[in-house]
């Protein structure tokens, strides 16, 4: 069994590859709303996905933290119309104190290498 790690650092890798399994530690965004900072979210789990050899088609999971749940109507509209129709993984969302006040969302996903 091999394990990859991929952009590491002392404290964590960006991506931990597995038997075919690509995990990848919490990503939060930029910006100023709920509504940028998940769309930048988004965008770097993709970017992180393809660099893996998976795609947002081959999620297993989403692990999403909200630092309010009163975002959380908003954060869906975003997150529903990035994620493939049919494709949809095993999620949870909570609410946490997130790492640094001006951060609003952080979502943490683990899926499947493409075949």
């Amino acid at each position: 069994m091999t394990i990859t790690r991929m952009e590491t650092g002392q404290r964590m890798s960006k991506i931990v590859k597995h038997n075919g399994t690509i995990y990848l530690c919490g990503q939060v965004g930029s910006g100023e709303t709920i509504a940028e900072q998940t769309r930048d979210c988004l965008s770097r789990v993709e970017a992180l996905l393809e660099q893996a050899g998976s795609s947002k088609k081959d999620m297993l999971q989403a692990v999403i933290w909200l630092s309010d749940m009163k975002y959380f109507a908003e954060m869906n509209e975003i997150w529903d119309a990035w994620v493939p129709e049919g494709h949809a993984p095993a999620r949870a969302c909570g609410e946490a104190k997130l790492a640094r006040d001006v951060l609003k969302v952080e979502i943490i996903v683990t899926a499947a290498e493409s075949a």
